[in-house]
């Protein structure tokens, strides 16, 4: 990871294949094993009012069966083999995976190809899966958190596809068709809307040409409709309750910021880890919490159980959240009152040097943890370029060196004002 011209030397190398595909290769020896992974442009952003959820659904539907690789043969393979494999969809993507012993590195490469191009969505295999997925999203909504998160983002936007979320609604859920999923899978699951990323332990010239074997034939598709919805402009603080049983009272304040690809992201990133902590690179996890501004002003006071900060920059303009649990027998209106305190004080004053310097190293330690796996690499390398282009994981790091105390006063005052936030309460009611 050493510094060149302010940027990390991670070994990323790039190929193309002829169909547009797309490929990103990690050498890393330390250990026998390789992670594969297939990285779609498509996600829940890319859905419209009436088929709201298709991009999850079309998720689980790649794990039903292919040519290759019938119902089930995926897990039982990758398990034969000694790895793990999974799939996750996003606001601006979709991703899939296998970890494995790096001799068997040829079967991920084998189930990606398979399902990139030949996926059945058999219509018994997709209304059994419809039961599924309706019991997922019944699931998340027995979540308070997830309720509250779902109704805050519904009213910080009013037309762009963030508003709703990637298990979509239940009512597109209950009249989706197989016709209405596998149309959507043949617009978007193609090598030119596609990147492969492989990280682990082997040798770089074969690997490439047998990608080319296993992917160079699989056609290119018609370019995807762009998405074309733009927010307009919030003039005024929005707000909503939620009153629903179980659970103990919630606040979450969310404010509108600009696309990853806006320089004043790194701030961001730094404001969200003086506030909450460092986390966000990899598939969960973080450091530096217990010893965050929020946790500090919230939870050691007693006022909240728990305390989060996300900066959730995407491909387009997106939301900062700050959350707060509240304690049992708190009024919940004393911790908004301390949570907006906590955010105008970083709006007032800059954060102090040793608070930006204790920041750095959070971001530093939180960056090297996610990179210490094969898995963590093709997570961090996908998730980069499928929001941005990889290369800002080469710069990051850097470019957050290169964040003042200022800049974190900056763009709290440009971005944590009362007319672009969102509040939301979650309040139990008894059943």
């Amino acid at each position: 990871m050493s510094p060149a011209a302010g940027r990390l030397d991670l070994g990323i190398e790039e190929a193309l294949l002829d169909n547009g595909l797309k490929v990103l290769t990690v050498v890393r020896r330390a250990a026998p094993v390789a992670s594969v992974w297939a990285w779609y442009r498509v996600g829940s952003r890319n859905e419209r009012l009436g088929i709201t959820g298709v991009s999850h659904w079309v998720e689980h539907m790649l794990f039903k069966g292919a040519r290759e690789f019938g119902k089930g043969e995926v897990f039982k393979q990758v398990a034969k083999h000694g790895g793990m494999n999974n799939g996750f969809t996003g606001h601006d993507f979709t991703a899939y995976y296998e970890t494995l012993p790096a001799e068997s590195l040829d079967l991920g490469l084998r189930i990606e190809a398979d399902r990139m191009a030949n996926a059945a969505f058999d219509p018994a295999e997709v209304e059994a899966e419809r039961t599924v997925i309706l019991s997922e999203r019944e699931g998340a909504e027995n979540h308070p958190a997830y309720l509250l998160s779902e109704e805050v983002a519904a009213t910080a936007f009013r037309e762009h596809p963030y508003r709703w979320s990637v298990l979509g609604y239940k009512a597109d859920l209950r009249a989706m068709t197989r016709d209405d999923l596998y149309s959507y899978y043949k617009a978007h699951y193609a090598p030119n809307n596609a990147f492969l990323v492989v990280a682990g332990a082997f040798e770089r010239g074969p690997l490439l040409d047998r990608i080319r074997e296993l992917y160079g034939g699989i056609p290119r598709g018609a370019e995807p409709a762009p998405v074309r919805a733009r927010e307009p402009e919030q003039r005024a603080e929005r707000r909503v309750t939620l009153r629903h049983g179980g659970g103990v009272p919630i606040v979450r304040v969310a404010f509108r910021i600009p696309a990853i690809s806006h320089d004043d992201v790194y701030a961001l990133a730094m404001a969200a880890t003086v506030l909450g902590g460092a986390s966000g690179f990899a598939m969960g996890g973080g450091v530096g919490g217990r010893t965050s501004r929020l946790h500090v002003a919230l939870v050691r006071r007693e006022l909240a159980s728990g305390a989060s900060v996300a900066c959730d920059a995407g491909v387009d303009p997106n939301l900062f959240h700050a959350v707060a649990t509240v304690r049992d027998g708190v009024d919940p209106a004393r911790v908004e009152a301390a949570l907006l305190a906590e955010l105008d004080r970083l709006r007032a004053e800059p954060p102090s040097d040793q608070e930006v310097e204790k920041a750095r190293t959070q971001l530093r330690a939180f960056f090297e943890y996610s990179w210490d796996s094969v898995t963590g690499i093709g997570a961090m390398v996908g998730s980069a370029e499928a929001t941005e282009g990889y290369q800002r994981l080469e710069t990051f790091l850097p470019r957050m060196e290169a964040v003042t105390p200022a800049d974190v006063q900056r763009v709290a005052a440009t971005y944590f004002t009362e007319s672009n936030r969102t509040i939301g309460l979650f309040v139990p009611k008894a059943t």
